[in-house]
């Protein structure tokens, strides 16, 4: 996996722009809550309500042909992969494990994805979908792994360079994100501490990332479905070696506590990736008292049961 800047600003200039230029805006209620001047940037207000579908719509631009492709997703990436799809008439069929959100499922077909139910969660999904793809002839679309997916992410870096952050929080999934984030401040605005959070729940990346070796794990347990990765990507970790100056790995009640915060101090549904920033905040509060922090709120599908539950 090899990124590149240059190929970043042509992701700016080349994704559906009803991705781009997300909110950003520091919000003082929930930045008074946790005592820092905390800036959201907000990437739940575009037509799959995450950010995958920065990297979706330049990864499928990218790619050669106009036959069927393949993604295994936990939801969000599939939407943002149909989306894209359906923009340029190609069909896509989405694995995801029998435990995935319904509403992320139901999305991804009323966007034109064909979704098939394999394994007990997104791993298991991934590896199915790849032999199926194998075995069909098709091209697979891994996220994380087609470098596109993290030069598309690499655009919401670019959008927070100016705003003089002490300190960007990003979630930590299969590494797309933050990779792209990485990159761009890295580039744009190299004295920003880069914090990536991770569920304590499913800690296989943030495990590799400290040991310098890939750690894997039977099982994961966290709401954070969107960043629950048991299996590392090896060119993701090799990539981002280096990249990151600092790693927090977050518990449930704390995720939980933060979608709860985020919608009470800024009055917005995010799910609970997206919340991970915030509850390393509020696990930490004396790491970043006083500073200029930006989060992502990467994404906000939730079921009508989970806000219930979640948020009460």
């Amino acid at each position: 996996m090899s990124l590149a800047f240059a190929r970043v600003e042509e992701a700016a200039r080349t994704i559906d722009p009803v991705f781009l230029r997300s909110p950003q805006y520091v919000c003082e209620p929930l930045g008074a809550a946790l005592g820092v001047e905390l800036t959201l940037k907000v990437e739940m207000v575009n037509p799959v309500r995450c950010f995958k579908g920065r990297g979706a719509s330049f990864c499928v631009s990218q790619l050669d042909g106009d036959g069927p492709l393949v993604c295994a997703s936990a939801g969000n990436f599939g939407q943002a992969m149909a989306y894209a799809c359906r923009a340029r008439g190609r069909r896509l069929i989405v694995f995801a494990g029998v435990t995935a959100n319904p509403l992320k499922i139901e999305r991804m077909r009323a966007l034109g994805a064909e979704v098939r139910l394999a394994g007990e969660d997104f791993d298991a999904a991934k590896l199915e979908a790849r032999r199926w793809a194998g075995e069909a002839g098709l091209q697979f679309v891994e996220d994380g792994l087609e470098a596109a997916t993290a030069e598309g992410a690499g655009t919401i870096g670019v959008e927070l360079s100016g705003l003089g952050l002490d300190a960007v929080l990003v979630p930590l999934g299969n590494g797309a994100l933050l990779g792209g984030v990485a990159l761009a401040l890295r580039t744009l605005a190299p004295g920003v501490k880069i914090v990536a959070v991770q569920a304590a729940g499913a800690p296989a990346m943030t495990e590799s990332l400290l040991s310098g070796k890939m750690v894997c794990h039977a099982e994961m347990k966290t709401i954070a479905d969107g960043i629950g990765v048991r299996i590392p990507i090896p060119e993701t970790l090799a990539y981002l070696q280096g990249m990151v100056d600092e790693f927090f790995l977050v518990g449930e009640e704390s995720i939980v506590a933060g979608m709860r915060a985020i919608h009470r101090h800024a009055g917005l549904v995010v799910e609970p990736s997206g919340a991970v920033g915030v509850a390393a905040l509020l696990e930490n509060p004396e790491l970043f008292r006083g500073q200029r922090v930006g989060t992502i709120l990467c994404g906000g599908n939730l079921t009508a049961e989970q806000m219930r539950e979640w948020l009460g």
